[in-house]
């Protein structure tokens, strides 16, 4: 893993490292406004968001698995931090992060990285469409300026909040908010080299000083000056009471961190030709996690927009990351007395901008016109995340996505009665060949296709058993389209063999896959039915199934089901001909 780590920064140079200073001063001017604003919508004091950018940013570029991945505060991250501010308040939020920093390692150790892929596109697109709605919701309070308004832990509540202050709208701020998104839309069309944010903050606090001072809140009325210190190191209670009771959030952090992080780096990707190392990145930013709340730091993950910025800036490798954390750490030292001025009706229009781009609203209305399952589980995901919480849209999402791949991998699971195909040129089993006139009384051939397991297995059995009768003593299974076979499936399969046994008869199996045989070697099934009735091929298991029925009980059959039946049928006859399909 320490290789890997290292091959990140294989082949800088004085060239890579023009490119990286460049790119990291680009984003690191993005990341400050994008950090304070963070900050804030999570509920706690704006210097926290720069103190994360500094020192998350840092250790995430530095031990993480990718090469481009700008780390910092999110606003995957606001309504989650915002909850757990409100509930147990900012130390805790310390804590919280602190503890979802060792599990982020833990999972990195563990090799959990590869995991994150398997998590629907429905789930992550209908949570992110969710938190953007929480996200620019929550702003619109600071962009009219209301005032008396109570946080609340739901959307609904909230929502209630803001209609019923609406009286209290301010057009000071009203018009400051408007001056801050005519800056950023102007910018960010015409002139996108500059960084729309922080034109539109400068614009913002130009306006709210120069023509109505006082009038407008401001980061520091509300919060307090910035301190152009540096973060002081201390350690949070860490109580074993305390441990346990943020136990569930600390988990929740670890998993959107995760998530969010390695979502960015597939994107940092797709961008590139690169490929990251998930199982390092986790690492990296569990460690992030780890070290940025002691000094005051809330929770961070990889940034998609800044870092998708950091590669169209021409980013070589991790140090245009570390250059960015330093950036801002400069500005934090020489210019932090300046951002008190910056007022919160400024911040609402960047925070408005960053949900809006974050929703994926194409993806999301093509996702809503496919009409599929996938459409309903997305909206069932969005809905829960806007109405109750992140946690349980989820978890809900998660649990519904993988009953409708059960279902799914059921539905293609198909077991078909096939006989020989006298048209076809090697007389191939096929399934329309099987009629009431045209079935052997005395076998039976079912072609299984698709996985037999939990979520199949019955199903399986079912029409095996449905299909036998007292006549038919044999079981022919051609499994060479069964994948995989699991305990559920072996099960079923176990109680065919075990009703065939009990009337007499015998089961035969031909084709079967190396997994389902293996599993079959493991519980003795495979000695139970016996070595001698597996085959290769069908052909075979036809001749030895031919060889085991009841040549009196073929006297004067009419069904003629195999081409020997025409000797068979008559008293007295040997058999001739030899399957060889």
């Amino acid at each position: 893993m320490r290789g890997k780590w290292m091959e990140r920064f294989k082949g800088c140079n004085a060239r890579t490292l023009r490119r990286d200073l460049l790119s990291g001063l680009i984003v690191g001017i993005i990341a400050i406004p994008l950090g304070m604003a963070f900050a804030i919508a999570s509920g706690v004091n704006p210097q926290y968001g720069i103190y994360t950018t500094i020192i998350a940013g840092f250790l995430i570029s530095l031990f993480g698995g990718s090469r481009f991945q700008i780390g910092g505060p999110t606003g995957a991250f606001v309504p989650v931090l915002l909850l757990i501010v409100m509930q147990y308040g900012f130390e805790n939020l310390l804590i919280a992060g602190f503890m979802a920093g060792i599990m982020l390692v833990l999972m990195g150790l563990f090799k959990l990285g590869t995991l994150i892929k398997y998590i629907p596109r429905p789930v992550t697109l209908g949570f992110t469409a969710g938190i953007a709605v929480i996200i620019f919701t929550g702003q619109i309070g600071n962009f009219l300026g209301l005032s008396g308004l109570t946080k609340h832990e739901d959307f609904l509540s909230n929502m209630k909040e803001i209609f019923e202050h609406l009286g209290t709208a301010d057009i000071y701020s009203l018009v400051t908010a408007f001056v801050c998104l005519a800056a950023i839309t102007i910018c960010s069309r015409y002139a996108p080299k500059i960084p729309a944010s922080l034109a539109g903050l400068t614009a913002a606090t130009i306006a709210a000083v120069f023509f109505f001072p006082g009038q407008v809140a401001t980061i520091g009325s509300t919060y307090g000056e910035i301190s152009s210190t540096l973060p002081a190191f201390a350690i949070p209670d860490f109580s074993l009471e305390r441990m346990q009771q943020l136990l569930y959030p600390a988990f929740i952090i670890a998993m959107l961190g995760g998530i969010e992080s390695l979502l960015s780096a597939v994107v940092a990707d797709g961008m590139t030709g690169k490929r990251h190392d998930s199982n390092q990145e986790l690492i990296g930013q569990g460690i992030a996690n780890i070290i940025t709340p002691l000094f005051g730091g809330i929770p961070a993950t990889g940034a998609i927009a800044r870092t998708a910025t950091n590669i169209k800036s021409g980013a070589a490798s991790p140090l245009s990351g570390i250059v960015h954390s330093i950036v801002v750490l400069i500005v934090l030292l020489l210019f932090a007395p300046l951002a008190s001025h910056i007022p919160l009706a400024g911040m609402a229009p960047v925070l408005m901008v960053v949900a809006w781009n974050m929703s994926e609203r194409k993806e999301f209305v093509r996702g809503l016109q496919t009409r599929t399952t996938d459409s309903i589980l997305l909206t069932i995901t969005f809905l829960l995340t806007v109405l109750t919480n992140l946690t349980t849209a989820v978890e809900v999402g998660l649990v519904m996505a993988a009953v409708l791949f059960v279902k799914r991998m059921s539905d293609i699971v198909t077991v078909a009665k096939v006989l020989p195909d006298p048209a076809s040129k090697h007389e191939k089993v096929a399934a329309h060949i099987v009629n009431e006139g045209r079935d052997c009384p005395q076998v039976r051939i079912f072609t299984v296709e698709g996985p037999l397991f939990f979520g199949a297995a019955a199903q399986f059995e079912q029409l095996i058993l449905n299909a036998a009768d007292n006549g038919h003593r044999i079981l022919l299974l051609r499994m060479g389209k069964v994948p995989f076979l699991d305990m559920t499936g072996e099960a079923n399969l176990a109680a065919v063999v075990h009703d065939y046994k009990k009337r007499g008869g015998c089961v035969l199996i031909s084709g079967i896959q190396p997994q389902p045989r293996q599993l079959l070697e493991r519980t003795g099934l495979t000695a139970e039915i016996g070595h001698d009735h597996f085959f290769e091929h069908t052909g075979e298991a036809i001749n030895a199934a031919l060889a085991r029925v009841e040549k009196p009980k073929c006297a004067g059959c009419k069904h003629f089901a195999f081409r020997e039946c025409s000797v068979l049928s008559k008293p007295d006859s040997p058999r001739q001909m030899m399957y060889s399909v």
